[in-house]
């Protein structure tokens, strides 16, 4: 699955610290843009399959459960 979200990158001190505004509690962190973009995209990554699994945890067996794609 392909999504695009935002990456706020700012610099603070000698860190960059990153945060997207699309995924309330999604934040990194690096030495550098690179590091601090890499640690948001896990955070995001993270947070969307908890999410997904919490969600999923209420669907009755006997439902259909189908993939779709959004792009």
């Amino acid at each position: 699955m392909r999504n695009e979200f935002t990456a706020i990158i700012e610099r603070d001190g000698k860190w960059y610290v990153a945060y997207c505004p699309e995924i309330p509690g999604a934040n990194g962190q690096g030495r550098t843009k690179e590091e601090a973009r890499a640690s948001l995209a896990q955070a995001v990554a993270l947070i969307l399959e908890d999410r997904r699994e919490d969600a999923l945890r209420g669907v009755p067996p006997q439902a259909s459960r189908e993939t779709i794609t959004v792009e």
